[in-house]
C-alpha cells in the first residue's frame, strides 16, 4: 500500500536545500538534501520523489536513505537527461523542489519482519534497496539473517564503496559482490550476480528476497530464487525505471491495468507473474 501523506497536495513541489553533493561514478552523483520546512521527508524504504528545477523539469528519483536516518534524505542521480544534467550542476546550498514521497514500499514492518532477508542488487538497483538495507540494519533485532548480494558491470561502476566495505565487515551480515568484467584493480569474483546466489544457504521457509537491477537481471534472479525453493510471494521487486509523473496521470508507467508509480514501484512477484510486460 502507498504510504504517502494523503493530506499533502501531490502536485505542489516543496523547496529543499542541497546539503552535500559527491560524485560516485562517471554518471552517478550522491545528493543529501533537507526540506526547507525542517520536516522529515516521511518516506518508507523503496518509495520515490519527484525532483524538479524550475524552468527545466522534473524526474522521479528513488530515495536511497532510510527514514531511520533523521535530518536529511539521500538520493543518487544518474546523468542521463536534461533534468538530471541540471541536477548534476548543483552544489551544497543550492535549491531544488520535491514532490512526494510516492509509491509502495518494501514491507520492512510487515512480511520482512522476523524473516531472513536476501537483498539482490544489480548496478544502480542498489540505490532504492539501500534504504531497506539501512532500515533493517538499524532495527537489526527484528530480522533474521541478512544477506546482501551486489553486482556491478565494472569496478569503476560500484556505488557506495565505503558502505559496501562496512557491510562486508558487519559480523551479522553476509555480504558478497561481483563484477561482470574485472580490471587490474579488482581481485574479487567476476561474473553476473546470479553466480553469487549458489554461494549462500537459503532457508526456503523463512526467507524474503528483495531484488532490484537492470531489466535483464530479474528474469535470471527469479529463476534461481525459485529453484532454491522460494515461493513467488516471497520475492519483492522494484520496477521504478518505468515511472514519470508519479501520480498515475501521464500513463508512461502503465503496464496493462497497473500503474507502476501508484501500484508500485515495489511489487510482490506473485502479483505480477502473469503480466509478461512487467519484466
Amino acid at each position: 500500500m502507498c504510504k504517502c501523506d494523503s493530506e499533502k497536495d501531490i502536485y505542489l513541489p516543496l523547496p529543499a536545500t542541497v546539503g552535500k553533493v559527491k560524485s560516485m561514478t562517471k554518471l552517478e552523483s550522491f545528493f543529501s538534501c533537507q526540506l526547507d520546512s525542517g520536516e522529515e521527508l516521511g518516506h518508507m524504504p523503496g518509495q520515490f520523489v519527484e525532483v524538479s528545477i524550475p524552468g527545466i523539469g522534473e524526474a522521479p528519483i528513488s530515495v536511497s536513505s532510510s527514514p531511520t536516518r533523521k535530518g536529511s534524505f539521500e538520493m543518487v542521480i544518474r546523468n542521463v537527461g536534461n533534468v538530471s544534467e541540471a541536477l548534476h550542476k548543483l552544489a551544497a546550498g543550492d535549491k531544488l523542489f520535491i514532490r512526494g514521497p510516492f509509491g509502495t514500499s518494501f514491507p520492512v514492518d510487515e512480511a520482512m519482519k522476523g524473516k531472513d532477508i536476501i537483498f539482490v542488487c544489480g548496478g544502480i538497483g542498489i540505490v532504492p534497496v539501500r534504504s531497506a538495507i539501512q532500515y533493517v540494519l538499524d532495527n537489526r533485532d527484528d530480522y533474521g539473517r541478512v544477506i546482501i548480494l551486489f553486482g556491478a558491470k565494472t569496478p569503476s561502476d560500484r556505488l557506495f564503496i565505503e558502505e559496501l566495505d562496512k557491510w562486508r565487515e558487519e559480523k551479522n551480515v553476509t555480504f558478497l559482490e561481483t563484477v561482470d568484467h574485472r580490471d587490474e584493480s579488482w581481485s574479487g569474483p567476476e561474473g553476473v550476480i546470479t553466480t553469487l546466489l549458489p554461494l549462500v544457504k537459503i532457508d526456503k521457509e523463512n526467507t524474503i528476497a528483495v531484488a532490484c537491477g537492470p531489466p535483464i537481471m530479474y528474469k535470471f534472479v527469479i529463476i534461481v530464487l525459485l529453484e532454491a525453493g522460494l515461493r513467488e510471494d516471497q520475492i519483492y521487486l522494484s520496477l521504478e525505471r518505468r515511472m514519470k509523473c508519479g501520480v498515475g496521470k501521464c500513463g508512461h508507467c502503465q503496464i496493462n491495468n497497473i500503474y507502476v508509480c501508484q501500484d508500485g514501484p515495489v511489487f510482490n512477484f506473485s502479483d505480477i507473474t502473469d503480466i509478461k510486460e512487467a519484466l
